[in-house]
C-alpha cells in the first residue's frame, strides 16, 4: 500500500508540476478538466446513478469547463457566482451535517447528482482562475487546505477528545475532534504568518491569498482564514457523509493508494470558491 501511495503521489507530480509553471496555462486547465471529469464521474457512481449516466457526468462537467473558459469566466467570473457559491456551501455543508447520512438519502437522486457537478465545475473555474493569478496564489490557497488537514489530523491523535468530549461528528467521521479542528486553524495561521513574510522579501511576483487579505487588516485576514480553514472542513466531511450513505470507503480506485479523485480533492472543493469570494469582496 505505502509503495502504491509513493508510486501514484510521483506520477501526479511529475504531471502536475510541469503544468503548473508552464507558462500557457492550457496545460493545467487541461490536466484539471480531466479530475474534474473523473470526480464527477465518481460523483455519480456514490450517487448511485446508473453506469451510462455517471459517464455523462463526467462529459457534461468536461463540457462545462470549456464553455466556461469560452465565455471569460476563468479570466473573470461575475462576483454573483461566488457569492452563490460561498452561500450554497454553508447553507449545504451546514444542512447536510445537522441532518446526518439519513437525511442525504431523502434528496431526489437526480437532485443530488446534479448539484455535485454544479459545485464540480465551480470549483474548476475557480482553480483555473487562481492559477491565472499567479502560482503564488493558487499554491497558497492549496496550501491552506493541506495545513488545516496535517494540523488537524495530528492535533486530533495527540489530544483529540481529552479537552471537548463531543466528538466533531460522529455519525459521519468518528475521528474527528474539536481539537483536531481548532489545532488545524491554528497551522494556517502559522503558514499564513510565514508565507506572508515570505512574500514581503518578494520571492513571489504574484501576492498570495494571506497577504492580499492581511493587506486589508488581521480584522479581516483572521476571520477570513479561519472561515476558510472550517469550510475545508466541511467540505471533508460531505464527502465522507456521502460515501457511508453509498457504503462506499473510497470514491474510486483511480488513484492507487490513495483511493479516488473526490478523496484528494474534498476540502478543496468549498475552499477554492471561497478563496476567490473573498478576493473579489475586498
Amino acid at each position: 500500500m505505502l509503495k502504491q501511495r509513493v508510486i501514484t503521489a510521483l506520477v501526479l507530480l511529475a504531471l502536475l508540476l510541469p503544468a503548473l509553471f508552464a507558462s500557457n496555462p492550457w496545460p493545467f486547465m487541461a490536466l484539471t478538466m480531466v479530475m474534474i471529469a473523473a470526480g464527477a464521474w465518481e460523483w455519480g457512481r456514490l450517487n448511485g446513478v446508473p453506469a451510462w449516466v455517471a459517464w455523462v457526468g463526467a462529459l457534461l462537467s468536461l463540457g462545462a469547463c470549456v464553455l466556461a473558459e469560452q465565455v471569460g469566466w476563468v479570466q473573470r467570473t461575475p462576483f454573483a457566482v461566488w457569492l452563490f457559491a460561498g452561500a450554497f456551501w454553508v447553507l449545504l455543508g451546514g444542512w447536510m451535517i445537522q441532518r446526518g447520512v439519513e437525511g442525504w438519502a431523502l434528496w431526489p437522486r437526480s437532485l443530488r447528482w446534479a448539484v455535485g457537478l454544479v459545485l464540480l465545475v465551480l470549483a474548476w473555474v475557480a482553480m483555473a482562475q487562481a492559477h491565472q493569478r499567479g502560482v503564488n496564489f493558487l499554491l497558497s490557497v492549496l496550501v491552506l487546505v493541506w495545513a488545516a488537514d496535517v494540523f488537524a489530523y495530528f492535533v486530533g491523535k495527540a489530544v483529540g477528545g481529552r479537552w471537548i468530549k463531543t466528538k466533531l461528528a460522529a455519525s459521519i467521521s468518528p475521528g474527528k475532534s474539536w481539537e483536531g479542528v481548532l489545532g488545524g486553524m491554528l497551522g494556517v495561521l502559522l503558514v499564513a504568518a510565514v508565507w506572508v513574510e515570505i512574500d514581503r522579501r518578494g520571492a513571489w511576483p504574484d501576492m498570495s491569498l494571506y497577504s492580499l487579505l492581511f493587506a486589508k487588516g488581521w480584522w479581516l485576514a483572521l476571520p477570513g482564514l479561519l472561515f476558510m480553514s472550517a469550510m475545508s472542513v466541511v467540505g471533508d466531511l460531505v464527502e465522507s457523509l456521502v460515501k457511508r450513505s453509498a457504503g462506499m470507503k473510497d470514491s474510486s480506485g483511480l488513484l492507487p493508494g490513495h483511493g479516488g479523485v473526490l478523496d484528494r480533492v474534498d476540502a478543496l472543493l468549498p475552499a477554492l470558491p471561497l478563496a476567490m469570494m473573498l478576493v473579489f469582496w475586498i
